[in-house]
């Protein structure tokens, strides 16, 4: 059976200025999340995802400062919709690596407060679990946000060209996780990344993945660099993590094409990793195995 992965544009949703409409951004979530799982009430769609007692983690990456971090509008106005389906506020956590990069990137840490938990895996009581994981080549200490704090995960990662990975989407926002990513970047970071989502900390928790690719990095990523971010105004959804990171390959590599830049496998950076999950059964990597809905809100 196809992989079903969603892409949402929502034409206005960034402002001459890059400010998000919010509304249009909620509207662009509930009919990517409705075409997914195919129900027309945002509340029964998430309901087929997480338990009214799911403590949901939202991996969210902001690792390049404002410019290419997910925002808070869009974090934010997920929870929303998590929220609105019955889970309580206080079981949504909004979370990354640090709280330095949390704040650089716009965020105001909610750590004890009412409402939703905002915070890095830095924050006093929280750090990594000290119990090794080892899995393959892969052997880290996991953020005990997503070892223990959480019981379901969602990967709301930003769209972008990785100097080393070829892509950086759903998938690889789980080296956010783990206290020492930079072990895992050679080869294209394959087959790190497959392996690293294998791990039972992810690969079982792990229930949606969403692409912010409002703002596209198309060339010399992971950080920012006005020249090559296309303002590409799209979200995209898929219940398969390869598929998701597979389809915003694609975006990546037409962008380039568009401005007349080389593939990636001409780079010598195509993201060999996606099959590698494909051949491990994590998902669907290949066009024929990929179902595309594009539609605008």
């Amino acid at each position: 059976m196809a992989s079903k992965v969603v892409l949402i544009r929502g034409k206005g949703v960034l402002n001459g200025d890059g400010d998000i409409d919010q509304k249009r951004l909620l509207s662009m979530y509930t009919r990517g999340i409705q075409a997914l799982l195919n129900q027309q009430n945002p509340k029964e769609n998430l309901l087929l995802l997480f338990r009214r007692n799911d403590k949901v983690g939202i991996k969210i990456n902001t690792i390049a400062g404002k410019m290419l971090s997910t925002r808070p509008e869009v974090s934010l106005s997920l929870a929303k919709l998590l929220s609105g389906s019955g889970i309580q506020e206080k079981n949504i956590i909004i979370w990354d690596r640090t709280n330095r990069e949390l704040r650089a990137a716009g965020y105001h840490l909610n750590i004890k407060g009412s409402g939703y938990a905002i915070f890095g895996t830095d924050t006093r009581g929280v750090d990594y679990n000290p119990r090794l994981i080892s899995h393959l080549n892969i052997g880290s200490l996991f953020s005990s946000i997503q070892s223990d704090w959480i019981t379901s995960s969602i990967s709301l990662a930003i769209l972008k060209d990785h100097g080393m990975a070829g892509v950086t989407a759903g998938m690889k926002n789980y080296f956010g996780t783990i206290h020492n990513p930079n072990k895992y970047h050679d080869f294209n970071c394959d087959p790190f990344v497959a392996e690293l989502f294998e791990t039972k900390l992810i690969m079982r928790k792990h229930k949606l993945s969403i692409l912010d690719s409002l703002v596209v990095q198309y060339h010399r990523g992971p950080s920012y660099h006005a020249r090559w971010a296309e303002k590409y105004e799209a979200l995209i959804f898929s219940l398969d993590p390869v598929a998701a990171d597979f389809v915003g390959w694609q975006v990546i590599e037409k962008l380039r094409a568009k401005k007349g830049l080389p593939t990636l496998k001409e780079e010598d950076r195509e993201p060999t990793y996606l099959k590698t999950a494909e051949k491990k059964g994590l998902g669907k990597a290949n066009r024929n195995e990929v179902k595309i809905i594009e539609e605008e809100a």
